[in-house]
């Protein structure tokens, strides 16, 4: 059966928003630039207005639809979409409305712990499966026998194949809460001659954000990739760099390709491990003011380094890679970057769910901000035309040609 609300707890669910909006501004604008009640009432007035607005064009749109619609109505489903279309009305690119479903998975990938089975996995389209990139320590994947290169088929114990299920969809169903079975069918490395069936008992786990290994060109320079900043990167970028020198590596290579950001307190401790004393990142308000910077300490490491990006390394990747270049720490490889440089604050709704607004701007620690424009690499180099359509996870050091232009510059 299908919750059924008023119009008017509609209506009342905007306006808390709204509310909520013009309160969180106020209190950081009163915070850092002195009183401005008048300014905030003038614009708690706008909002009113905007609120009646709503209210006159939406009312006689669901009395409508109640009256004529053949289907059924979900409240909390249209609840959930005007307050979305609001954020999208706003033409904040980075905005974004939660409810509590969505806030859940939202606050566990910034967390990094998640609830499945403990792989990382990849599409692979030449064979229609869930190809397995890297097994999580300590998982129910590792206990189960699950290794890189086995190839997912069937995501299902009634063995619908993962081509008919979809990427998305396929990956849907090895998640779930920790304690429920997952059942599916694996060709173990690839084998298809080797179909084998798998029910493993999902539990919490720790993502993998980096992952790393011995170039296979020069046995002295590490490769780490680092897919994403959580609050779990510090400590795997750390245990990665480190594993990698007692194995003999002397360089560097930090690949950040494919890296869309993630959160700031995470990529700032990182860049602390790896730069000397001084500001890792400068945070302004929408009128350029400095509002906020943080510093690393004087401990660092000494190595040499080079930066692997492209297009879509954005973000908190892109404040990893300035901040190195700026210290003239490394020597940048690759593409223009995407081009993010401002930041976010999410926050709860006391309706439930929450929002995430833009407020902020950040530069490096000493160059011009990079939004909308990217970071310009030392050395540009694009990506064989030959790799284009192959997964970055799938190409080998010895046909990786922009980590080739890296490790050129490492040795020069």
């Amino acid at each position: 059966m299908k919750k059924r609300i008023s119009i008017g707890t509609l209506i009342a669910v905007c306006l808390i928003v709204a509310i909520l909006t013009f309160q969180i501004t106020f209190v950081v604008t009163v915070g850092t630039l002195g009183d401005k009640y008048s300014e905030g009432a003038a614009i708690k007035e706008s909002s009113n207005e905007f609120i009646n607005k709503v209210v006159e064009k939406l009312a006689p749109l669901d009395e409508n639809y109640r009256k004529m619609y053949i289907g059924e109505l979900d409240d909390d489903a249209l609840v959930d979409y005007v307050l979305k279309g609001y954020v999208a009305g706003t033409g904040d690119p980075y905005g974004a409305y939660y409810n509590d479903e969505e806030l859940e998975a939202f606050m566990a990938d910034l967390s990094g712990e998640t609830e499945g089975i403990g792989v990382s996995v990849i599409y692979n389209a030449e064979m229609g499966c869930i190809e397995i990139i890297n097994v999580v320590p300590d998982s129910p994947a590792i206990e189960a026998g699950l290794q890189p290169g086995d190839l997912i088929a069937f995501a299902t114990e009634e063995k619908i194949p993962v081509a008919e299920l979809g990427y998305e969809g396929a990956v849907a169903k090895l998640r779930g809460p920790a304690g429920t079975e997952a059942v599916f069918y694996a060709y173990k490395g690839g084998d298809t001659t080797k179909l084998e069936e798998f029910r493993i008992t999902r539990a919490k786990v720790t993502g993998v954000s980096v992952m790393y290994h011995v170039c296979d060109l020069d046995e002295t320079v590490g490769i780490v990739k680092i897919s994403s900043f959580d609050a779990t990167t510090y400590d795997q970028f750390t245990e990665a760099v480190e594993t990698l020198q007692n194995g003999g590596c002397e360089k560097f290579i930090f690949d950040l390709r494919y890296n869309p950001g993630g959160e700031l307190n995470a990529v700032v401790d990182v860049l602390d491990y790896l730069l000397p004393k001084g500001p890792v990142i400068r945070i302004f308000d929408a009128e350029d003011n400095l509002v906020d910077q943080m510093d690393s300490d004087k401990n660092c490491v000494d190595f040499e380094m080079a930066v692997l990006v492209n297009a879509s390394t954005a973000s908190a990747a892109e404040l990893f890679t300035s901040a190195l270049m700026d210290y003239e720490k490394a020597t940048v490889v690759g593409e223009t970057t995407y081009g993010k440089g401002c930041m976010q604050t999410t926050f709860p709704l006391d309706e439930g769910g929450a929002m995430k607004i833009t407020y902020r701007m950040y530069k490096p620690p000493f160059s011009e901000g990079y939004h909308e424009v990217g970071i310009t690499p030392d050395v540009e180099v694009v990506l064989d035309e030959a790799l284009a359509d192959k997964n970055i996870y799938k190409i080998t050091d010895s046909e990786d040609n922009q980590l080739k232009a890296a490790l050129d510059a490492l040795t020069k």
